[in-house]
């Protein structure tokens, strides 16, 4: 393998500035004297007081030494009111760039080489979905979203252009006539889609299967897609030991695997265009991270038995794309006192333009999310003939619904939208959807005719997760915490619960498809009724769980319970939650009664299940020459990949070989990350040494021995190439780094840019599949591609107790004290106090800002 480890995909995002222009405008920023005033123009007002139209009383926001704000106000109104216009202070320019994503309008920003985003967006139809979602809103939700906007536009009527920030400043160079348009409640809302597509579940396997299918038979497809290990890894409703449930009827497209099905080159068509689609999804903003099986979170509660104060401690570590700012923005809401008019007393991460506490605490209860993960989404092939498609033997019209797209400096681009009863066509997105169009039907043994392929998500319907967000705050017992969870319907997230009168709990909410046939791992055809939803799960239905047995809950990302309703066919195999259970049970079992710090060390391990299997194997080989010097290394190896270890440096790069030798002849798009599902193919292929699967044909290397010596020596000679001749000088930390990179302004391809927006590279331990989640995709490099992308324990006995940190900093202004003041601190896994009664955030505030009616 190569020595220059390709860029991560996580930043595949906006290369939307050529290299005449960023000269251009790094030349401009010195000729106009852009300097550090420009730079700290925009930073905001955090002391004293400011005279604020739109607000009925005063409002006190506190910050800590982390610029961290706790805002306290007399009326709901003003709470959220001042939650938009503070989110405005720190973060406006991630607020516009995001609304623009999730409107389909970022070629208004930065011209024509984003019109296929916009395409997507607009085909999809985000927009259009939260404005449904906010008509649909009671009458006290609406107003919370109001008073939010209002509070934002308070905000823009005092500042505008670099005053914002100093993105606004960099654009102007390109796109001189934008000016930020008032913010709306719909702005906010939309943002619930974006979560939802970037957590949308298994669309990426179940492109990968039909890309596999056309080069493999169907038990080789089988064995490259592992199923969740009943009985050996733990369930979170049903601990370890859960049997398998029942099987279901799957009937997927006929497969090609066998040949039988497609005739000449179809095969290889089928392949490039099923490719294609997955390029163009992926392409898609990642603005939570890329699809994968480690986008998911850590997230455990235990139980006041087995805690040294006697009451409940809750843990959460969501995995999410790294980005800078942090996806998080850390705030407290807190009503002066609670009565009817001003119900909140809450504080936690919160996402900017969007109000309200996605995961924290109010006065009486914790809570925390991973990611539930359900099969919500399937594709369908579809016979069209022109403005119509058949469904039972019959042309049905397609709904029809044109967009226009502005583009920055050119001409707006008109598109028009079709879409079945089951959702939209997506070949009208580009070419690449027409060429799956092409050869879906050949490679599945269709007829000759025009085809479209048409998506169906449960995103697509209007929702009610805009209001549960508040519901959730507000919560004040279990009742009501299920009655909050009973909304949330996209995306769906497993939710651990903990309160003040010591109840520990779990419930999975979520929108579920009830299918005709099929189980959602593969493209049915959808000329049929056959095919497609009937309903959806009941929420009754869905796992739930309050005050287990065994006194702790574990999420995981792992699969829910053997019991119960079909979610998933796509669960992750469950080592970290394997993991985190061993932590608990060999604590428990030495009578250990636990702490808060006992939960951030947990969050920290970096045990490899990976290596644990590799290392006795290993071990037992007769090497020499490199290959015995890797083995000799890794002799003494405790398995962790720390950030120091240079034995953890070895075995990735083994790791990294290994994958490439036994199945680098893969189709491109189906080759191994490296995460949970390629542990489980290779640990399972450990026990065959005489399977094909040990096989590097360009290499003359066959059998399990055979191969993991040349991966071995392979790794010897690249860990040498990339950290010296000297093991003793390599550690993972060298290999595996982190640049926390602006979403918009962070790959402009020209360093200047570049260093004005991004902070790093930092050095980390940890990886993929493992509890300290620093994940790297083995398909790419060694840099990290998703990461903790927060940390808290909340300490259920005294609030005040508890700790938090996030990835980067509480601002999202460039060079301002707090844009990654927080990064250091989460890179040695330290966590800061989280002040939440009144008194501790005054004792703990640093600056302190009125926001007063005008002419008070």
């Amino acid at each position: 393998m190569g020595t220059d480890a390709p860029r991560t995909r996580r930043h595949r995002g906006l290369r939307f500035l050529t290299v005449v222009l960023v000269t251009v405008l790094v030349l401009a920023v010195v000729a106009a004297g852009l300097g550090w005033w420009t730079v700290q123009r925009s930073f905001p007002t955090t002391s004293g007081r400011i005279e604020v139209p739109g607000i009925t009383a005063a409002v006190t926001v506190y910050r800590d030494d982390a610029g961290i704000p706790q805002l306290v106000a007399e009326t709901d109104h003003d709470l959220f009111f001042a939650q938009g216009y503070v989110h405005a202070q720190d973060r406006f320019w991630e607020m516009d760039f995001r609304r623009h994503v999730t409107a389909g309008r970022v070629a208004e920003l930065f011209g024509e080489s984003q019109v296929a985003t916009d395409t997507f967006i607009r085909t999809l139809d985000w927009r259009g979905l939260a404005e449904q979602e906010y008509a649909m809103l009671d009458d006290l939700t609406r107003r919370y979203y109001d008073a939010y906007a209002e509070g934002v536009n308070a905000y823009l009527a005092e500042r505008g252009g670099a005053d914002l920030s100093l993105e606004y400043a960099v654009l102007g160079l390109q796109n001189p006539g934008y000016a930020p348009e008032p913010w709306s409640p719909v702005d906010s809302i939309a943002w619930l889609k974006a979560m939802a597509w970037d957590l949308r579940s298994n669309l990426g396997d179940e492109i990968d299967r039909a890309l596999l299918a056309t080069e493999l038979p169907p038990e080789e497809v089988a064995r490259l897609h592992p199923g969740f290990a009943w009985g050996e890894m733990p369930t979170i409703v049903d601990g370890m030991a859960a049997p398998a449930p029942a099987a279901s009827a799957v009937t997927p497209l006929p497969s090609s695997g066998t040949g039988d099905a497609v005739a000449g080159g179809a095969t290889d068509e089928y392949a490039a265009s099923l490719a294609s689609l997955r390029a163009l999804l992926d392409g898609v903003p990642e603005l939570l991270g890329p699809e994968g099986g480690d986008l998911g979170s850590n997230s455990w509660v235990v139980s006041g038995a087995h805690t040294e104060s006697g009451m409940p401690l809750l843990a959460n570590d969501p995995h999410l794309g790294p980005a800078m700012p942090s996806i998080w923005a850390q705030m407290g809401l807190h009503c002066a006192s609670i009565r009817a008019d001003c119900a909140f007393d809450v504080a936690g991460y919160t996402f900017s333009g969007l109000p309200g506490v996605i995961i924290g605490h109010n006065e009486r209860i914790a809570w925390g999310f991973t990611n539930l993960g359900p099969d919500v989404a399937d594709l369908y092939l579809e016979r069209v003939d022109g403005d119509a498609y058949e469904l039972d033997g019959a042309m049905v019209p397609l709904t029809l619904r044109e967009e226009t797209i502005e583009v920055a400096g050119g001409d707006p681009v008109t598109v028009t939208v079709r879409s079945t009863a089951r959702g939209p066509i997506v070949t009208d997105i580009g070419a690449d959807f027409a060429a799956v169009a092409d050869g879906l039907p050949a490679a599945s043994g269709a007829p000759d005719g025009d085809y479209e392929v048409s998506l169906q998500w449960t995103a697509l319907t209007p929702g009610t997760t805009a209001q549960a967000i508040f519901d959730l705050n507000k919560a004040r017992d279990w009742a009501g915490f299920r009655q909050a969870a009973a909304l949330f319907d996209v995306p769906a997230q497993n939710l651990v619960y903990a309160d003040v009168d010591g109840n520990i709990g779990y419930q999975a909410p979520g929108t579920i498809p009830i299918r005709r046939s099929g189980d959602g791992t593969m493209p049915l055809p959808g000329w049929t009724s056959e095919n497609g939803w009937t309903g959806s799960v009941s929420f009754d239905a869905l796992p739930s769980v309050l005050n287990p047995a065994h006194g702790y809950i574990v999420t995981a990302n792992n699969a829910v319970s053997a019991n119960g309703p079909t979610l998933t066919q796509d669960w992750d195999l469950g080592y970290r939650a394997a993991a985190i259970e061993h932590m608990l049970e060999e604590r428990i079992a030495a009578g250990a009664k636990l702490t808060a710090a006992d939960l951030a060390q947990m969050q920290l391990d970096t045990a490899d299940s990976n290596a644990a299997a590799f290392l006795p194997v290993i071990a037992e080989l007769d090497l020499d020459g490199d290959a015995a010097r890797g083995a000799a290394l890794l002799a003494d190896w405790n398995g962790r990949a720390d950030v120091d270890s240079s034995q953890a440096a070895y075995f990735a790069v083994f790791w990294r070989n290994l994958l490439d030798d036994m199945f680098g002849g893969l189709p491109e798009r189906t080759r191994p990350e490296g995460g949970d599902r390629w542990f489980s193919v290779v640990g399972t292929l450990l026990g065959e040494p005489e399977s094909p699967w040990w096989t590097n044909e360009a290499e003359g290397v066959t059998g399990r021995d055979a191969t993991i010596a040349h991966a071995l020596d392979a790794a010897w000679s690249e860990a040498s190439d990339r950290m010296g001749g000297d093991p003793g000088s390599w550690r993972w930390g060298r290999l595996h780094t982190l640049t926390l990179t602006n979403q918009s302004f962070g790959e402009a391809g020209i360093g200047p840019i570049e260093w004005l927006f991004n902070r790093g590279p930092y050095e980390l331990g940890g990886g993929t599949s493992i509890v300290n989640a620093i994940g790297w995709d083995a398909s790419l490099g060694y840099e990290v591609d998703w990461v903790p992308s927060m940390r808290m324990i909340v300490d259920l006995d005294d609030f005040d107790a508890s700790q938090w940190i996030n990835l980067t900093g509480a601002s999202g202004h460039a060079f301002h004290a707090h844009y990654a003041d927080q990064a250091p601190l989460w890179q040695r896994g330290e966590l800061r106090d989280w002040p939440f009664t009144i008194a501790a955030v005054q004792d703990a505030a640093s600056d302190t800002l009125q926001l007063r009616p005008r002419g008070e």
